[in-house]
């Protein structure tokens, strides 16, 4: 199963903020013994978002989208996904409770009167409309829950949205890996496992890499050039990632095909 993340907002492409859900849902997924397939990002264009989404819908994978679930004119995702999925939107009854639940506690920290009529107090309920048939997504910041389309237990895939802010976001994915994909992780974890070869070309390398790949299927060997390192000058980090079951013989069998070539190596290293 492939885990996906979509980026939505302006606000990301324009360069206003930068992008901090990349490496924090490899860092959960990582914890897991799971990674990171595909990043998406798109901008406040309701007609790329819908296309994206029923993409992200189609693929079978499971993927967060981060972003644009607010009730601003520049809020798009909660209409686009229900487009995409060919279904209305509609007031999740648990959503709808938690944001009053959240107007009640704001109305009694600031000492006020709660007026469910009021006019901002009934837009706020807009965050509670769906797509039709979603499921919701706890938010212990401030109530407000995100929804997910697909089925529960994520085994034909779905799609989870949450809002933009990490402080929001993040323990909402946490929540869906730990509620929704917990049969999914791996107890004994992924490794990525490389060695600094210098003065080589890739191309003289590629056979070598070639040969490990076939010989051990499950994982992916890869190799980053550098040509202006402080230290090692030009060299590549030549490596192999996956189950830490797999990594070792996969490694091994790579520094043993580095040796029989003569190949200048430099320090090794673990993640």
């Amino acid at each position: 199963m492939a885990f996906g993340l979509l980026i939505i907002g302006d606000e990301i492409l324009s360069g206003k903020r930068a992008d901090k859900h990349v490496p924090k849902v490899i860092e959960l997924l990582a914890a897991r013994g799971l990674s990171l397939a595909w990043v998406r990002y798109v901008g406040d264009d309701p007609a790329r978002i819908t296309a994206d989404l029923k993409d992200a819908l189609a693929s079978g994978d499971i993927v967060f989208s981060c972003g644009g679930i607010g009730a601003t004119p520049d809020d798009h995702t909660r209409q686009c996904a229900a487009s995409a999925l060919g279904v209305p939107l509609a007031m999740h009854p648990v959503a709808r409770d938690l944001i009053i639940e959240r107007m009640q506690d704001v109305a009694a920290e600031k000492g006020v009167l709660f007026e469910p009529d009021r006019a901002d107090n009934l837009h706020r309920l807009n965050m509670a409309m769906f797509p039709q048939g979603a499921g919701i997504i706890p938010n212990p910041y401030n109530k407000i829950a995100g929804f997910f389309l697909g089925s529960a237990d994520a085994s034909a895939g779905a799609v989870y949205f949450v809002p933009g802010f990490p402080v929001m976001a993040w323990p909402m994915i946490e929540w869906v890996l730990d509620e929704h994909c917990a049969h999914l992780q791996c107890a004994q974890g992924q490794r990525e496992q490389s060695v600094i070869v210098m003065g080589a070309m890739e191309a003289t390398l590629t056979p070598l890499m070639e040969f490990v790949e076939i010989h051990h299927p499950g994982v992916k060997v890869f190799s980053l050039p550098s040509v202006d390192h402080p230290e090692w000058g030009a060299h590549i980090e030549l490596g192999v990632k996956g189950d830490i079951v797999a990594v070792v013989p996969a490694y091994a069998a790579l520094m043993q095909g580095l040796l029989e070539k003569g190949a200048r190596l430099g320090p090794e290293l673990v993640r």
